[in-house]
């Protein structure tokens, strides 16, 4: 009998594993949580497993970012927040709920609360705080901190708003226990996303500054703000740099999540306008320590400084294996050019990735086929089985081809290949209404050309655009690239002030409450939101509830499925490419555990410095590093 009962168990923890869920009881407290089976750390865990926990502190992460900033509040949309505030998420300052974990997909482990619990049916999650929790005054952070944190951030934070849409309030059950309750049931994501919620200062933020003036949350600041994680602001001059420092007390130092990590004692971030001259800081030391390089060219062609030839300057390859994110062109419906399918799949056919990836990318790229790309979410060939299911119920309004035919980019590997696909091109134009004439495309009753801007703000953006460009006018089409400050660039994405921009779409393991601030219509209308394109589709809508609402990871994994395919077969990005590298560049002063998680490739919080290195560094670049 006892055999057959553990037989029972473990058949039924490997049902409950397959389908996404942790073996645990419903309204068990879980001091892990995950939504793809359990961490592999389990109740023992004591630190990440690739960290040095006897890593030493001290030295400075110097760092340096295009623009400028003006608040020090990055939770509303109005300003430019400083380096190291985070519009979601802690940051630097706050600590959150829980911390998402570095090394597996979907799992979050404890922070300032030490365990959280729900119900069978999803429909509420209560966190409990860990007592040990407290503000950088000393101060320890209460329910009554997450209650109003939650209020705040909920309604002024357009991220927070729609990720716990379906989050309708926050009780205290005990001194140390809050419990959030939702407005629908079954959103087996919600309860752990709770967790991400990032816990801000009440008694700090509903007080007065120096000057006696009641601090305001929904407005922007430059008043340092007190904060509870393991960085606070040690100085700054406004808009140029800002300097954190490490707080020696920090009271979640030796929790699993932070031993071996968060190691350097200044991380300095200071504002230059020029990409270029951001660059030259790099090569010559001193303000940026380690650069992060997206441009195949660069890291081809361009690393070859006298620091680098020296053995001061070492460039590493990481691999990571977390989701590709989609990138592409994003076009803007809320512009009446871009409101016909039949024109955006014109204006994706053009795009050629593989002359690109061979002239400008060094063969380093690979096109982006998904918005769920490196996934098992990611769809492919025909739809079937439960993806078709759930897509027949908008057979009538869905293009036909995405039932018949399997999505393909088209492929430039031969010189006719050009001439075929610009046709195709041209083709799809005159369905839409659009003809050439003297050169030019058209409308053909109005005779207004097509004519729209691409918008930018740094190098990457011209190497991109301009092959683009180039195609688009052999076919008439009137196609300009535009690049402005940082700062401009994105106070006109925020408020969709443009034509088209490159956007990039992060994706995780396990989609969720986040595909509202994609591609819900509530977004399309909400500045800051990440659906740039604008899209308000009732189907695209119904399928991200869907996805919300999964009832296991199979049905997830169909819901994604139909999204993607929907998305793809909507054509409201032109896609571009991908690459699985982290390419690093760093001044030979830091040490790192050979063993880097795979899942983000380089966890920089996991490095040291060596302060012998450091200061030799310094000495021979003069200043620098």
């Amino acid at each position: 009998m006892t055999v057959g009962r553990t037989l029972l168990k473990s058949l039924l923890a490997a049902a409950l594993l397959a389908a996404g869920l942790q073996a645990t009881r419903a309204d068990e407290w879980r001091t892990t949580s995950s939504l793809i089976g359990e961490s592999k750390y389990g109740d023992n865990f004591q630190h990440y497993d690739y960290v040095n926990p006897n890593a030493p502190k001290g030295g400075t992460l110097n760092s340096v970012l295009l623009g400028t900033y003006d608040s020090f509040n990055p939770y509303i949309v109005q300003g430019s927040p400083a380096a190291g505030l985070a519009g979601f998420g802690g940051g630097l300052l706050y600590d959150t709920l829980m911390e998402q974990a570095t090394d597996e997909g979907s799992v979050s482990h404890p922070l300032i609360a030490d365990a959280y619990k729900y119900p069978a049916d999803y429909s509420s999650a209560t966190y409990r705080l860990d007592p040990r929790a407290k503000w950088h005054d000393g101060q320890p952070i209460t329910v009554d901190d997450v209650i109003w944190s939650f209020k705040v951030l909920k309604a002024n934070s357009p991220q927070y708003s729609r990720y716990f849409e379906n989050v309708t309030d926050a009780v205290a059950i005990s001194d140390r226990e809050v419990e959030f309750h939702f407005n629908q049931k079954g959103n087996r994501e919600l309860p752990k996303i709770m967790g991400d919620l990032a816990v801000l200062p009440k008694h700090w933020w509903e007080g007065t500054d120096a000057g006696g003036k009641k601090r305001d949350v929904t407005r922007p600041t430059l008043e340092i703000p007190l904060g509870s994680a393991a960085y606070k602001i040690a100085s700054f001059k406004p808009g140029s740099e800002i300097v954190w420092q490490r707080v020696p007390d920090y009271w979640a130092a030796k929790l699993p999540v932070k031993v071996g990590r968060e190691n350097f004692d200044t991380r300095r971030y200071t504002y230059i306008l020029d990409d270029n001259a951001a660059w030259l800081a790099f090569t010559k030391g001193g303000l940026e320590d380690i650069n992060r390089e997206y441009s195949s060219r660069k890291w081809a062609t361009a690393y070859n400084f006298p620091a680098i030839q020296a053995g001061d300057v070492i460039k590493k390859d990481f691999q990571a294996h977390s989701p590709q994110p989609m990138q592409g062109f994003a076009l803007n419906q809320r512009r009446p050019l871009f409101q016909d399918r039949l024109v955006r799949e014109a204006l994706t056919i053009p795009f050629d990735f593989e002359s690109m990836n061979r002239t400008l990318f060094f063969g380093f790229n690979t096109r982006t086929s998904s918005y769920f790309q490196g996934t098992e979410l990611a769809s492919s060939g025909l739809p079937q089985g439960k993806e078709l299911e759930i897509l027949e119920k908008y057979r009538d309004k869905l293009p036909p081809e995405l039932f018949t035919q399997e999505f393909k980019l088209p492929v430039y590997d031969s010189p006719q290949a050009e001439r075929k696909y610009l046709k195709q091109a041209v083709d799809l134009f005159a369905k839409a209404g659009w003809v050439i004439k003297g050169g030019k495309m058209v409308n053909a009753k109005t005779g207004a050309p097509f004519k729209f801007e691409i918008l930018g703000w740094n190098d990457t953006d011209q190497v991109i655009a301009s092959p683009y460009i180039a195609n688009l006018r052999k076919i008439g089409v009137d196609a300009t690239l535009r690049i402005i400050d940082q700062t401009q660039y994105i106070n006109r994405v925020n408020n969709f002030d443009f034509d088209v921009v490159t956007g990039l779409f992060g994706q995780s393991d396990s989609p969720g409450n986040e595909q509202r601030d994609f591609w819900s219509s509530k977004a399309a209308d909400a500045p800051g939101s990440r659906n740039l394109m604008g899209i308000k589709d009732p189907i695209v809508d119904a399928l991200v509830d869907r996805i919300i609402f999964a009832t296991d990871r199979d049905d997830l994994v169909a819901a994604t499925h139909a999204l993607d395919r929907v998305l793809l077969w909507n054509f409201y990005v032109v896609p571009q490419y991908y690459r699985s590298a982290v390419w690093l560049a760093y001044w030979n002063k830091f040490k790192f555990p050979d063993k880097q998680p795979a899942y983000v490739g380089a966890d920089i919080d996991s490095w040291w410095v060596d302060l012998d290195k450091e200061k030799a560094l310094a000495a021979k670049y003069k200043g620098g590093n």
